[in-house]
């Protein structure tokens, strides 16, 4: 008799999930890259490695990229290079303190007028539908221009443009609360008398907490370039604070097509910044969404 060699089946491989993964890998490396930059800028100028992004006395204007000047300097004589890394530093400090902001407000809103229901879900769900309904970019410009020139700075900035955010997550930890709070452990523990505040902070936060992580990333992004627009408008952080939009908006007065570097570099980096928070936030979303992943198994054996 001769013997037949049986090879191994191996099972299909998710290529969805692969890919879900690898986004959201990518997308968390480019973001760690900016984080890192963030971090050693100042590091790298106290070493002497980068120019103050403010000085220019002595630096010729437009140059372009070379040895000295990496990414060229623009029409005032400042290092783009410099103002490019630095821009990063203003970027996510607006961006982390803008979300957290939101956060934290969103989520415990939400929780409340899920919970509690009757006037007060009312009054908070109709005015976060009145905030919901007006562009994001229109609400930071308005606080922006409330806020006044003389108190504008990052944690101003950061307060503008998380109060666009918050309606959103409050819709979604609403929404998870009210489908959540009739569940049997839920009226176990309010027979048992637990209090309200027990209920919502041991037995409801943890179940409508899931979801977060994902908003968190896709409007760190959007918030990415709201700044960018804010201070393209003047509206933004100071002067004296290195911003890629206001860089782009001083770069435009005398944009032409020799002088490209001053545009480039502090577009490219927002851009950059943009697409390594989306990827990620589409990396989380497929990932943490149970159904996708057992549609994405089902289709693959």
């Amino acid at each position: 008799m001769t013997s037949t060699k049986v090879w191994p089946r191996f099972l299909p491989f998710p290529r969805r999930i692969n890919l879900s993964l690898g986004l959201m890998l990518t997308g968390i490396l480019i973001t760690i890259v900016f984080i890192v930059i963030a971090l050693l800028a100042p590091t790298l100028e106290q070493w002497h490695w980068i120019q103050d992004p403010n000085f220019f006395i002595g630096n010729s204007k437009h140059s372009p990229p070379s040895a000295k000047y990496w990414f060229g300097t623009d029409q005032l004589g400042h290092d783009v290079f410099a103002r490019t890394l630095y821009g990063a530093r203003a970027a996510l400090q607006v961006v982390v303190a803008a979300t957290i902001f939101s956060v934290i407000f969103g989520v415990i809103l939400g929780l409340l007028s899920g919970y509690l229901g009757g006037w007060v879900d009312r009054t908070l769900l109709f005015l976060m539908d009145s905030i919901y309904a007006i562009p994001g970019l229109l609400i930071a410009v308005t606080l922006s221009f409330s806020i006044g020139e003389a108190a504008r700075g990052v944690p101003s900035a950061a307060a503008a443009l998380g109060v666009a955010y918050v309606p959103k997550y409050y819709r979604v930890v609403r929404n998870h609360t009210v489908s959540i709070k009739t569940e049997l452990f839920v009226e176990a523990a309010r027979a048992l008398g637990a209090s309200p505040w027990r209920i919502i902070s041991r037995y409801l936060f943890g179940n409508v907490i899931q979801s977060v992580p994902v908003l968190f990333s896709l409007n760190a992004a959007d918030s990415v370039l709201t700044l960018g627009a804010l201070g393209f408008l003047g509206l933004g952080l100071p002067a004296d604070i290195p911003e890629w939009g206001y860089d782009l908006k001083i770069a435009l007065e005398d944009f032409t097509g020799d002088i490209w570097w001053t545009t480039l570099f502090p577009g490219l980096a927002m851009a950059l910044l943009s697409i390594g928070l989306s990827l990620a936030s589409e990396g989380l979303s497929e990932y943490f969404n149970p159904l996708q992943q057992r549609d994405t198994v089902n289709d693959t054996n």
